[in-house]
């Protein structure tokens, strides 16, 4: 079986994982840039980096039509989603693993901050390592983060793919992705939550040319919609 990554636009990702549907980040709904419908999307499981509106998205309907599970930090699972009528939201932290029959989620740190658009407290930043039990993949999910030096022990995890973002401003941008690569070492690398929003824009031509010339990995610029899959 192979391992399918659909960027939506953003930080949002549909990952197919040997046959298995995984929703990233649902934020479609008033993305610029987004080309898919939340209603298109079928789910088993959703996962949530953290709090922030360009993030938290279309959690919640889509949620609800699929009857999916969420995961995410433990100040979302438990003071947010079980109040917007989500029936079933885990909520780890840092360091926490949730294992499915399909999949381990390891719960990173994301270097940001986590807010409701209402302003409340959100809970910790985190980002993901996925393994897929069938094919044994490892995806690394950084969420909205800066470099952090501790990218070298996710590294050590042996990362086929990371998802980075690279937009600056909020997050780190390409100049610092550059480190983080050469840290985590994946196989292939994927940019991220760049090109939204005027503040985030980026040329992702540039970025591809400067991880080839500067670090082992191979960069897949995707267009919204866009689809790589990793044999």
């Amino acid at each position: 079986m192979a391992v399918n990554i659909q960027w939506l636009g953003h930080s949002a990702f549909m990952l197919s994982l040997d046959g298995h549907a995984v929703l990233i980040d649902p934020f479609l709904t008033g993305n610029p840039i987004a080309t898919t419908e939340p209603d298109a999307l079928s789910p088993e499981v959703i996962l949530l980096s953290h709090a922030h509106g360009d993030h938290l998205g279309d959690t919640v309907n889509i949620a609800k039509a699929n009857n999916a599970p969420v995961i995410t930090n433990f100040e979302i699972a438990e003071h947010y989603l079980g109040g917007q009528g989500v029936e079933n939201a885990q909520g780890l932290n840092p360091g926490g693993t949730v294992d499915l029959d399909f999949m381990t989620v390891k719960f990173t740190r994301a270097y940001h901050s986590s807010s409701f658009p209402d302003g409340r407290y959100g809970g910790v930043p985190c980002g993901f390592i996925i393994t897929t039990k069938e094919s044994g993949k490892r995806l690394y999910f950084a969420g909205d983060t800066a470099l952090f030096s501790d990218m070298e022990l996710i590294g050590d995890h042996g990362i086929d793919v990371a998802m980075l973002p690279i937009g600056d401003y909020f997050t780190m941008g390409p100049e610092d992705s550059l480190k983080a690569i050469q840290m985590i070492r994946p196989s292939v690398v994927l940019p991220m939550h760049y090109n939204t929003f005027p503040p985030i824009s980026q040329n992702a031509g540039d970025w591809a040319e400067s991880v080839n010339r500067g670090t082992k990995a191979t960069p897949i610029v995707l267009d919204p919609g866009g689809e790589y899959t990793l044999d």
